[in-house]
């Protein structure tokens, strides 16, 4: 089973970027969505981005405009450059990988990572 690792997590100023990494243990594009989500305490976590075997992307609208999820398949890691941050954004974000007979959005039957934390602090 594929073992996902996210880094890049950081506190960083309202309208600053920071760029989320995952590293993932065996390359999972071929048979797998790639995925970011994320999720405040006291909260269900959120989706956030997808990425599918053919690189298309997918946003949820808080997202879109500012996030760019992407891969590389050399390196087996996903990111998500995220620009324009905002106090809301503050979450421990996670990087999963969906199975290809499943649905992104939500996740489920997937491989979770175990989170980095993004701050934002006005």
């Amino acid at each position: 089973q594929v073992q996902l690792a996210e880094s890049g997590g950081d506190s960083v100023q309202v309208g600053g970027s920071l760029r989320l990494s995952c590293a993932a243990s065996a390359y999972t594009g071929t048979t797998d969505y790639l995925a970011w989500f994320r999720q405040t305490p006291g909260k269900e976590r959120e989706w956030v981005a997808c990425i599918d075997n053919n690189g298309k992307t997918t946003y949820a609208s808080g997202a879109k405009g500012r996030f760019t999820i992407s891969k590389d398949k050399a390196e087996k890691t996903l990111y998500l450059q995220m620009d324009s941050l905002k106090p809301d954004d503050t979450a421990v974000y996670y990087c999963v990988a969906v199975p290809i007979y499943s649905d992104c959005v939500t996740g489920e039957f997937g491989v979770w990572g175990q989170g980095t934390q993004v701050t934002v602090t006005s």
